[in-house]
C-alpha cells in the first residue's frame, strides 16, 4: 500500500486517482462495500493508495481517500470523513481491510 498523508483537497486526491485507473465509486455498507450492484467483502479488496486530509481550520473536515483494487481487478476510490469513527459496524470492514496490507 502507498501511504500519502498531505494533499491539498480531497478533490485533488480523487484526480489523482482517477488518472491512476481508480475511475469506479465504491460505497461504504454496515457489511461490505458496494461498486453500483456490485458486493464487495473485505477479503475482496486491496487498499493500493491511501490519502489523508486533514482540513486546516476544523478537525472536522478530516477525510480519507482510498484507492482499493478487488481481486478480479476493479478499481475504485472510497471517500470516507472523519465521522465514519463513530459507526462501529462500519468500521469493521475498515479494520479487515488495512490488517491485509500488514
Amino acid at each position: 500500500m502507498e501511504n500519502k498523508y498531505k494533499y491539498n483537497t480531497v478533490v485533488s486526491a480523487i484526480n489523482a486517482l482517477r488518472k491512476d485507473g481508480f475511475t469506479n465509486d465504491f460505497n461504504l455498507f454496515e457489511d461490505h462495500i458496494a461498486c453500483g450492484k456490485i458486493v464487495l467483502k473485505a477479503d475482496d479488496l486491496k487498499i493500493k493508495v491511501l490519502y489523508r486530509y486533514e482540513g486546516n481550520s476544523d478537525p472536522a473536515d478530516e477525510a480519507t481517500v482510498y484507492g482499493l483494487e478487488s481481486s478480479s481487478g476493479l478499481k475504485g476510490i472510497l471517500v470516507l470523513g472523519d465521522e465514519i469513527n463513530s459507526e462501529v459496524a462500519s468500521t469493521e470492514i475498515l479494520k479487515r481491510l488495512h490488517q491485509q496490507d500488514n
